[in-house]
């Protein structure tokens, strides 16, 4: 008995070897070829499942010679495959398009919390490390005007720049650095020339008022650049790139290291560019004949602590130092930042963050090597910053608050005195999800100025419904914006052409917005150009009360004739943006974005910021990895701008194309060339608005990841 219960035994063993005959091998890929691991394939024959590993190969097996099987990874279209045997040295390449539709890319901005960007109720754009590597931006300007329609920077006076985004000016636009805010302005806004783009992780923008969540300033909307997180041993970058226009030399250097609890990022960057004479010196016409070249170096430090499995420290310092050759002076702009942000995450379903930040801004002039102190500016800022928040399920509670001392002297001010302000605030928001295809976010906010005595509440209802693959966005959102020292205490001389005063009887902007979105997203299947699309359009609608602007000045016993701050009530703002994206597993993309905008209500018409009632952006790329060791980008992009409705001389429309060609040539190195305003558009006339370029333009640079050589 016990040898028939033996033989039994072992045919029970040995059939379903022999049936288990045929070994499957294979190798998840994304659309240019890049292994994805961790990705889940499932046989639909006898649901045996497997992942792949770092190398993203897999295998298992089956009991017949072909298997259907299902793969799946996160943010990419869940696909079916067929697979026949092979030998068993054979790999099938299978490969993934990326979902689009799923936007499952986490985001910030929006409500001050982490959420899922396909699940934020307020409409947001997300400019990801992809992006701006295929955009081959190397400063903030260029990268937002290729990706936002309804953005533009222009010249202003001091061959600082100005900026424009659907139709608010640059006082009315936000700029943070992980959510950090920054001191001084060049012209209307910071110094772009401060945000170094190399060590940069994503972009969040939010288009529209945001002052329920960050106060003043966030009349137009919010740009916030986060620094890229890295928890490798080490990680080290090096990059150079020469541009012909200026003849401009930009090095860069960003260095990671992680071990145990701690984690550093140091990056530097330094640029150096000649002047470029854009007119002869007969045109007199053209309100600018030169861009002034220069040098600048910009060094960033972000260390990382995790003090305990619940408690994160984060300490990050910073030096900016730039200098602005002219024909008969130099400028020179400084800037010394550093913060500590703690994050306490109290129990799974609780967190609170408080930070303490620093920022001191300079600008000062030189001629003949000698600082002349006639043109001396200084802004310092120290805020302190609380926020606490509470999950309850799906559901969230935000709270916190904001104070800050903002410090300037300036040789705008009468007799060059010194002001300062303190200002705080509280806000409260609630994230209710009480369906799985609804969700509404309620804040409202408190804000109080101290040197304008001003006091203002302010609130944004947005709610979401999802149906299939549509997603509907609707909000309100009320803006605030109080007149800053400048403008209450100004009393400028502007080159000479006019007087601006300052007016300390001002009263805060406040805004009216309305916003209604329509997003759908979808996936072709079974043709050559399998992928995944994402369509969505943006109706939107501002009133302004109390827009701070300036009118004519008739002058006085006291004060000559200029132009002088007021109040502006009835301005209304409106447009509609459009943006149509499509991937293909192929590696072929296209990518379409409109806007169109109208102003009307305002009085005052300003030189330096003109709407213009079209524009639009496109790309049109292919990506692919051809080996192990090549990757290939292609792309052809460019932006069309129509002529600004305005009654002072303006340019006409234009467009400009560029052509950008990236290569990964080995493990680790990375050769670029950009050939821009491709087909030579040049201004007949250069005012403030218009495209500073004398023509065709190339740039080409390299980029070494060397922990990469070592892998």
């Amino acid at each position: 008995m016990n040898l028939r219960y033996t033989a039994i035994l072992l045919a029970g063993l040995i059939c379903p070897l022999i049936s288990s005959a045929y070994t499957f091998r294979g190798k998840v890929v994304d659309e240019t070829g890049s292994p994805l691991t961790g990705a889940t394939v499932r046989s639909l024959d006898n649901g045996r499942a497997a992942v792949t590993g770092i190398d993203g190969e897999f295998s298992f097996d089956v009991d017949k010679n072909t298997a259907k099987i299902e793969v799946s990874y996160i943010g990419f279209i869940k696909d079916t495959f067929i697979l026949k045997n092979h030998d068993a040295s054979h790999v099938e390449l299978l490969a993934l398009a990326p979902d689009i539709s799923a936007l499952n890319e986490v985001v910030v901005t929006a409500t001050r919390t982490p959420k899922a960007l396909k699940d934020v109720p307020v409409v947001t754009q997300l400019i990801s490390a992809d992006d701006i590597k295929k955009a081959d931006a190397t400063n903030i300007q260029d990268l937002l005007t290729e990706a936002l329609p309804g953005l533009e920077f222009s010249y202003a006076m001091s061959q600082e720049t100005s900026l424009n985004m659907n139709g608010f000016g640059g006082k009315a636009i936000l700029f943070l650095v992980d959510g950090e805010r920054l001191a001084g302005e060049t012209m209307d806004n910071v110094d772009f020339n401060r945000l170094n783009l190399d060590n940069v992780g994503r972009v969040e923008v939010v288009k529209g008022a945001s002052s329920a969540l960050y106060g003043a300033n966030a009349v137009g909307g919010v740009v916030n650049i986060i620094t890229r997180e890295d928890n490798m041993p080490w990680r080290l970058n090096v990059n150079s790139r020469y541009r012909s226009f200026g003849k401009e030399w930009r090095h860069g250097a960003d260095l990671n290291l992680h071990s145990g609890k701690v984690s550093s990022n140091t990056n530097i960057q330094y640029s150096t560019s000649e002047t470029v004479k854009l007119t002869d010196a007969f045109d007199t016409e053209s309100k600018i004949q030169n861009v002034f070249g220069g040098n600048s170096l910009n060094v960033k430090e972000r260390l990382v602590f995790q003090a305990a499995n619940n408690l994160r420290l984060i300490a990050r310092g910073g030096y900016f130092n730039r200098v602005s050759t002219r024909v008969n002076y130099d400028d020179h702009y400084l800037d010394y930042s550093g913060g500590l942000r703690a994050v306490w995450n109290i129990k799974p379903e609780q967190m609170l963050e408080l930070s303490y930040s620093y920022d001191q801004y300079d600008k000062m002039r030189y001629t003949g090597g000698e600082r002349t102190h006639d043109h001396d500016y200084s802004n310092r800022q120290n805020i302190v910053h609380a926020l606490y928040t509470h999950f309850f399920g799906k559901n969230a509670l935000t709270a916190g608050g904001d104070y800050m001392h903002d410090y300037l002297r300036t040789y705008q001010f009468v007799s060059g005195d010194a002001h300062s302000q303190t200002s705080a605030d509280v806000f409260v928001q609630f994230d209710y999800n009480p369906l799985s295809w609804l969700n509404i976010v309620a804040s409202i906010r408190d804000d109080y100025f101290s040197e304008s005595d001003n006091n203002a509440l302010t609130a944004r209802l947005a709610t979401m419904f999802k149906l299939d693959r549509f997603s509907i966005r609707a909000s309100y959102a009320g803006g605030f914006r109080a007149p800053t020292l400048k403008e209450m205490y100004m009393n400028f001389d502007m080159a000479g052409i006019q007087m601006i005063y300052g007016n300390s009887d001002l009263k805060p902007e406040k805004s009216h917005n309305f916003n209604l979105s329509l997003e759908h997203s979808g996936n072709l299947r079974g043709s050559l150009l399998a992928g995944s699309y994402n369509i969505t359009g943006t109706a939107y609608y501002n009133r302004y009360n109390s827009r701070i602007t300036t009118t004519d000045y008739p002058g006085d016993d006291t004060r000559e004739e200029g132009a002088v701050y007021c109040n502006e009530n009835g301005v209304r703002v409106y447009g509609l943006d459009f943006s149509a994206r499509y991937r293909a597993v192929c590696g072929l993309g296209v990518q379409l974005n409109y806007n169109y905008l109208h102003t009307g209500g305002n009085t005052i018409d300003s030189q330096f910021s003109q709407p213009r009632p079209h524009s639009m952006t496109w790309r049109i790329d292919y990506d692919k990895r051809i080996c192990s060791v090549y990757r290939l980008y292609a792309g052809i992009s460019g932006r069309y701008l129509a002529k600004p409705q305005s009654n002072y001389d303006t340019d006409g429309a234009y467009s400009l194309w560029k052509f950008t060609l990236q290569q990964q040539v080995w493990r680790g190195i990375r050769v670029n060339l950009v050939i821009d305003n491709l087909f030579g558009y040049k201004p007949k006339v250069y005012y403030w608005n218009s495209a500073p370029t004398t023509g065709t333009t190339w740039s080409a640079g390299i980029s070494l990841d060397i922990n990469d050589f070592f892998n």
